[in-house]
C-alpha cells in the first residue's frame, strides 16, 4: 500500500471518530436536557439537582459536570432546547390541520395546547421560583422575551399576509401571552372544569377572526427557505404532540437517538 493511500485510509477513520464522537455527545447532551425538563415539572426548581437529572438521563455525574458544570447552566440550555422544539412542533401541526383550521382560530388552538402542557408546566415553576430567587429571576426575565421572540416569528411567517401594523402586532401578540399564562394557572388548578378557560378561549377567537381575516393564512408548508429550495414537500400527514416532554431515557448505553438551587447536589 503506498503511502498516500495509507493517508487517505487514516483520514477516514478520523474523520468517521470525530463523526462517532459528536453524535455520543448529541445523545448525551439531548438526554440531558429532556431530563432536566422531566424534574422541573414533576419536582419543581427547588427539588431539582444536577444529581437527579443526571440519573433520569441515565449519565454519569461527570459527563453532566462536563457538559453542564452548574445547575443554572443546565436550566438555561434545557430552556432553548426546548424552545425551539416546540416551535418545529408547533408550525408542523399547523401546517397539517386541515384547510379549514389553518387559519388564526387554528393557531390559537395549537397555542393553548402548547400552553397546557407539560412543557409549560416547568416554565411555570421556574416563573414561581423565580420570584423570591435573585440568580433565577434574570434567566426567567430573559426567557420570557425570547418566548415573546419566538412567538413573533411564527406569528410573521404563518400570516405573512396580515394587514395589521408593525407597531401593533408584538404589544397584541405580549397580550396573547400573557392571557395565556393566566389561563395556564387557571387550567391547572382546575383542569377547565367549568368550562371558563374555553369560554374564554373561544371569545379571543372571535376576535382574532376580525383582526386576522382567513385570507391571512400562510401555505401549509412550514419552515420554507426561499424560492431556490426548490418544490415544496408535501406536508407531513403526523401531527406532533404539543402537551408532552419525552420521557428522559434511562441507561448508560450510547444507541439512543437525539431528541428534539433548592436542593443541591
Amino acid at each position: 500500500m503506498s503511502v498516500s493511500t495509507r493517508r487517505r485510509h487514516a483520514r477516514r477513520r478520523s474523520s468517521g471518530t470525530r463523526r462517532t464522537q459528536e453524535e455520543r455527545r448529541s445523545r448525551t447532551q439531548a438526554r440531558l436536557l429532556d431530563a432536566t425538563m422531566e424534574c422541573l415539572v414533576d419536582l419543581g426548581w427547588s427539588g431539582t439537582s444536577t444529581t437527579e437529572v443526571a440519573r433520569r438521563a441515565g449519565v454519569s455525574r461527570g459527563a453532566q459536570q462536563h457538559h453542564y458544570p452548574t445547575k443554572m447552566v443546565l436550566v438555561a440550555a434545557s430552556l432553548e432546547h426546548l424552545l425551539e422544539r416546540q416551535r418545529l412542533a408547533y408550525e408542523t401541526a399547523f401546517a397539517v390541520l386541515p384547510p379549514q383550521r389553518r387559519n388564526v382560530e387554528g393557531a390559537l388552538d395549537l397555542l393553548w395546547e402548547v400552553f397546557r402542557g407539560r412543557p409549560a408546566k416547568a416554565l411555570l415553576e421556574l416563573a414561581v421560583a423565580a420570584r423570591t430567587d435573585d440568580e433565577l429571576r434574570p434567566l426567567c426575565r430573559d426567557l420570557n422575551e425570547r418566548i415573546l421572540e419566538v412567538i413573533l416569528e411564527t406569528f410573521e411567517r404563518l400570516f405573512p399576509s396580515n394587514t395589521l401594523p408593525d407597531d401593533y402586532v408584538p404589544t397584541m401578540l405580549r397580550g396573547v401571552f400573557a392571557m395565556f399564562v393566566g389561563l395556564s394557572v387557571q387550567h391547572a388548578l382546575d383542569d377547565d372544569a367549568a368550562g371558563h378557560q374555553k369560554a374564554v378561549l373561544d371569545q379571543v377567537k372571535s376576535v382574532a377572526r376580525l383582526i386576522i381575516p382567513e385570507q391571512g393564512a400562510a401555505s401549509p408548508v412550514p419552515f420554507s427557505s426561499g424560492a431556490d429550495a426548490g418544490p415544496d414537500p408535501a406536508p407531513p400527514t403526523d401531527r406532533p404532540d404539543l402537551t408532552d416532554v419525552p420521557p428522559a431515557r434511562t441507561g448508560s448505553g450510547t444507541d439512543l437517538p437525539p431528541t428534539p438551587e433548592g436542593a443541591q447536589p
